[in-house]
């Protein structure tokens, strides 16, 4: 069974990310865990005069539960098989802090979450709380553009950058990915020079070890990341794009706020982020 954490603040954005699992996996036994993570800053003095002689618990935490509760129940009357069950999780620590304890007590094997993170920030498509999660939260992580359809993604794109490597356990993850769920993994080796290169030659060693896994490779010499990734994904039909999440490499330049790197904020596909 796969333990799948979905990240809402009940926007049209995060449900949107929370359609897209549920369609994804469809064919697969899964536990949904919706998370809302409340800033205390929500509370309002109308929350506590409203509950009178009540508990702060009852006017705040019960009232969050049955919000949640409720979307819950609109999201299995979608489901027309009996493959799933979802559970809720409201907390109230730091977004980053609260995930990390879910993904740990709850065994979780993937986070979904829309594009501009869990409170909508606006900052291109990627928002500053989906960056975070990504950055601090070890593990696998699928980020869902706003507005996007599913598509069943056949096609995933993998760049890599001079650190990254074939044969580590990043690598393995997106290639288990593509095998449940794609057609063809399209690897780009991106180096900053035209010569053989020792990770070329170690790339090739390794992929002839993937039996199941249709792949295609290529190596790109001199060009800019985001001018590749662009590119190639827009005459290769990409469906999805993964990515290897490692300190200072294609993930921090990836994200990066120079001009070069702009292009990449708006991908319009859904990111798949596998941490080293």
């Amino acid at each position: 069974m796969k333990h799948i954490l979905l990240l809402t603040d009940y926007s049209k954005n995060s449900i949107n990310a929370m359609r897209y699992a549920l369609q994804l996996f469809e064919h697969h036994i899964c536990k949904f865990y919706l998370l809302h993570v409340q800033s205390s800053s929500t509370y309002t003095t109308d929350d506590l005069i409203l509950a009178g002689n009540a508990s702060v618990y009852s006017a705040i935490v019960k009232k969050a539960k049955h919000k949640l509760s409720k979307l819950v129940t609109s999201l299995e009357k979608e489901v027309k098989h009996g493959n799933f069950s979802f559970e809720t999780l409201i907390d109230y620590d730091a977004l980053t802090d609260a995930i990390t304890q879910v993904v740990v007590s709850k065994n979780i094997n993937l986070i979904v979450m829309g594009s501009n993170g869990v409170t909508g920030a606006k900052e291109v498509i990627f928002g500053s709380n989906t960056i975070n999660v990504i950055r601090k939260v070890d593990c696998p992580t699928l980020v869902i553009p706003e507005k996007f359809e599913y598509k069943k993604p056949n096609d995933v794109l993998l760049p890599l950058d001079v650190p990254d490597s074939t044969s580590g356990m990043a690598f393995t993850a997106i290639v288990e990915f593509t095998e449940k769920f794609c057609k063809t993994l399209h690897i780009l080796r991106i180096q900053p020079y035209a010569k053989n290169s020792k990770e070329e030659k170690r790339d090739r060693a390794h992929l002839d070890t993937l039996k199941q896994t249709n792949y295609v490779y290529h190596k790109i010499n001199n060009v800019p990341i985001p001018y590749v990734v662009a590119c190639y994904s827009q005459t290769h039909n990409i469906d999805l794009i993964a990515i290897i999440a490692k300190r200072e490499s294609l993930f921090d330049r990836f994200f990066s706020g120079s001009p070069t790197t702009q292009i990449t904020h708006k991908i319009k596909v859904p990111l798949l982020v596998s941490h080293s």
